[in-house]
C-alpha cells in the first residue's frame, strides 16, 4: 500500500478511536440493554409521555452505536480494498478509484461524528426548541423567515429527525412573522445552538415590480427543551392565558373553536403561543414548555452576564449577525464567524447545512478555549 495512503488510513483510525473512547461504547451498550428492558415492560404505555421518551432514547442510542460500528467496519474494509487493487496491478485502476472515493467519504463521515464529541455543555444532549422571526425587510423578510423555516425542517428530514411545529404566525402578504418548532434528535440543542443569531439574505426581490435588489433579515433563537429536573416553576398568578382561533396564511381561520393559546409571563413580558394541537389543553401544555425554556435560558443568560462582569470581558456578541446568503449579484452563503462558505445557496436552503453546523461547533470550542 502507498505509504501516504497507509498513513492517512492510520490517522482516520486514530481519530475514530478517540471518538469511540469519548463515546464509551460499552456504556452505550449498557444503556441500550437497560432501555430495551424498559421498552419491553407490559405497562410501558400506561404513561404515554414516559413511554415515548424511553422509545426515543432507545432509538437514538441504537442509531449512535450503529453509526460508529459501521464506520469502524468501513475503515477495516478500506484497507482490504487497497490490497485488492494492488493485487490486480495495472488492471486495478477502477478498484483504486473506488477505494479513493470511499476514503474521501470516510474523511467526511468521521469528521462529522468527531464534532459530536465537542458537544459537552450542560444542555447539549437535549432536544431543541427553535424560533424564527422576520426582522427588517418588510414582506421580503417575512418570506425569508419562511425560507429559513423550510431549511431547518428539510435538514431534520434529511437526518430522519422528527419535528413538531408549535406555532406559526403568518404575515399578511407572504411568508411568516414567526414560527416555533421542536427538533427531537440526539444533541439537537448543542448542534443547532450555533445557528442562533441574525441571518441576512440579499436577492432580487420577487415582491418588487421594478426588480430591485433587496436585503432582508431574520432572527433565529435556539433553546434547550425543558425537562422535569430543571425545576422551572411558573405560578398561575404570574401568567395571563388568552385563547383564540388558529389562523392560517392571510389571517384566515383554520379552526372553528378557540383552541389556540397565548401565554404572557407578566414579570418579564415574555409571550408565547401554540396553535398546532387540536385541543386547548394540548396547546396550553406545549406553550408552557416553550415558556419554561425561555425562562430557563433567561436565567442562564443572567448567570453568564454575572460571570462575564466578574471576568471583565463584557460578554460575547457572536450571536448577532452571523451568516449571509447572497443570491444576487453572485451566489454564495458565508458564515461571518467561521469564514466557512458554500457557492450553492440552493443546496443550503434545501437543508444541506451540516458543513456550517460543524464549522460553528468547532469555532465555538476554540472561542471557549481561548476565553
Amino acid at each position: 500500500m502507498n505509504p501516504d495512503v497507509a498513513a492517512d488510513i492510520k490517522e482516520l483510525s486514530d481519530t475514530l478511536a478517540s471518538v469511540e473512547a469519548v463515546t464509551d461504547l460499552d456504556a452505550v451498550r449498557a444503556q441500550i440493554d437497560d432501555l430495551e428492558q424498559q421498552a419491553a415492560r407490559p405497562d410501558l404505555w400506561d404513561d404515554p409521555e414516559s413511554a415515548q421518551k424511553v422509545t426515543s432514547q432507545l432509538s437514538h442510542k441504537q442509531s449512535e452505536l450503529r453509526r460508529i460500528e459501521e464506520l469502524r467496519q468501513r475503515l477495516d474494509d478500506l484497507g482490504v480494498l487497497y490490497e485488492l487493487a494492488e493485487e490486480e496491478g495495472a488492471d486495478g485502476a477502477d478498484a483504486r478509484a473506488e477505494a479513493d472515493t470511499e476514503r474521501d467519504r470516510l474523511h467526511a463521515d468521521i469528521a462529522s461524528i468527531e464534532v459530536r464529541t465537542l458537544l459537552s455543555g450542560d444542555y447539549d444532549e437535549r432536544d431543541a426548541i427553535v424560533t424564527i422571526r422576520s426582522e427588517a425587510g418588510g414582506v421580503d423578510a417575512a418570506d425569508w423567515a419562511e425560507m429559513l423555516l423550510r431549511m431547518y425542517l428539510r435538514w431534520a428530514e434529511r437526518h430522519g429527525y422528527s419535528t413538531e411545529v408549535y406555532d406559526t404566525s403568518y404575515a399578511e402578504e407572504a411568508g411568516i412573522k414567526s414560527a416555533t418548532f421542536k427538533v427531537d434528535a440526539p444533541y439537537a440543542y448543542g448542534t443547532l445552538s450555533v445557528e442562533q443569531g441574525t441571518h441576512r439574505l440579499v436577492r432580487i426581490s420577487p415582491f418588487d415590480n421594478q426588480g430591485r435588489r433587496q436585503t432582508s433579515f431574520a432572527g433565529v433563537e435556539v433553546l434547550p427543551f425543558v425537562e422535569a429536573v430543571d425545576h422551572v416553576d411558573i405560578p398561575e398568578k404570574d401568567i395571563r392565558i388568552d385563547v383564540f382561533r388558529s389562523s392560517g396564511p392571510g389571517g384566515q381561520s383554520v379552526n372553528t373553536t378557540d383552541s389556540a393559546v397565548r401565554i404572557t409571563h407578566l414579570a418579564t413580558g415574555i409571550v408565547v403561543s401554540c396553535q398546532n394541537e387540536k385541543s386547548q389543553i394540548q396547546n396550553k401544555a406545549a406553550a408552557m414548555r416553550v415558556l419554561q425554556a425561555k425562562l430557563l435560558e433567561r436565567k442562564r443568560q443572567e448567570e453568564r452576564a454575572e460571570m462575564d462582569a466578574l471576568k471583565g470581558d463584557g460578554g460575547s456578541s457572536w450571536g448577532n449577525q452571523m451568516r449571509s446568503y447572497v443570491l444576487h449579484p453572485y451566489q454564495m452563503v458565508k458564515d461571518l464567524r467561521t469564514e466557512y462558505e458554500v457557492g450553492n445557496p440552493s443546496s443550503v436552503l434545501d437543508g444541506e447545512i451540516d458543513g456550517f453546523l460543524e464549522a460553528g461547533i468547532r469555532w465555538r470550542r476554540t472561542q471557549s478555549t481561548a476565553s
